[in-house]
This record gives structure tokens, C-alpha cells and sequence, in this order.
């Protein structure tokens, strides 16, 4: 098997799409040097915590998708409606027969919404939904998005942590 020819995803079904992304963002902070801690309840929108030295870590929350566009959100709630330096979302993209995309997104960038991270209240009547901060992953945003591409994170961690 050469690179990840052989490796497709539509046959996966959502919980195991979200283990995987899971997964794939825990071994690139292993990758780092960093210390992972899972939770063993997915309860308050995290899903591992990084311990960045003995007094810092940072809190990840994992959304996966399958395909190169769409949208993930993370709902206000879950977060406390908190946006804070040690919390981050990591977006994993999985494409068929190509290794998945590892997006480090903080929270801090919901401060200021733009065309890829939304801030939706839904308060308007008649909308029902509960407020979330979203990602729109589109052709148009992908530029956008690099910046916060997994790589660029791991070598410049010092000025993160």
C-alpha cells in the first residue's frame, strides 16, 4: 500500500468518523511532545486536554468531517459560552485515499467572526436552534484556514503555550 491509496471513509459511520478524528489529532500532539489526557466524559465539549508544561494545558474539542466542505459547529453551551486562550477546536477533514487534514483552531478566533467562523445566535423568532460558534469549510475559506493547518501549530507551540 502506497501512501493512503487504499484508505476510504463513507463506509464509516458517524461515531467512528469522530474516533478516528479524535485519534488522528491525539497522535499529531504526541507527535509534538506533548502529554494527552483523555476524558472519559464528552460531556462539557472537550475531548482531551494537552498539558503543555507543569502549570499549563489546553482543552480540545474534536470535530470531524468527511468530506473537503461543509460546516461544524460547536455549540455556545457546551463551551459556556467562554472563548479562552487554553481552548481549541481541532477540525480533522477526511478525504478518501489521501491522509486526513489536521486543522488547531483557538477559540479566541470566534471573538471576531468572518466568512469561515461564524457566530450564530439563532435569536431571531421562529429559530429554535441553540447558539453556536461554527467553521463554514468551503473552496473560498480553505486559504483561510491554512493558517491554523496542524504543522504551522506544532512549530511555533512555544508561542502558544
Amino acid at each position: 500500500m502506497t501512501k493512503f491509496d487504499d484508505f476510504t471513509f463513507e463506509h464509516l459511520n458517524g461515531l467512528q468518523v469522530g474516533k478516528i478524528g479524535e485519534y488522528w489529532a491525539k497522535i499529531w500532539m504526541t507527535f509534538a511532545g506533548f502529554d494527552i489526557y483523555t476524558t472519559d466524559v464528552d460531556d462539557k465539549g472537550i475531548d482531551f486536554i494537552i498539558r503543555t508544561d507543569n502549570e499549563k494545558h489546553i482543552d480540545v474539542q474534536v470535530k470531524t468531517i468527511r468530506q473537503k466542505t461543509g460546516y461544524v459547529f460547536v455549540s455556545k453551551e457546551k463551551w459556556k459560552n467562554e472563548l479562552r486562550e487554553n481552548l481549541y477546536l481541532a477540525l480533522i477533514i477526511l478525504k478518501n485515499n489521501e491522509m486526513p487534514s489536521v486543522y488547531f483552531i483557538p477559540s479566541k478566533v470566534w471573538e471576531q467572526p468572518t466568512s469561515l467562523f461564524t457566530d450564530k445566535n439563532y435569536d431571531k423568532e421562529g429559530q429554535k436552534s441553540k447558539p453556536e460558534w461554527g467553521i463554514n469549510i468551503s473552496q473560498k475559506n480553505m486559504a483561510k484556514l491554512e493558517q491554523y493547518e496542524i504543522t504551522k501549530y506544532i512549530s511555533n507551540k512555544k508561542s502558544y503555550c
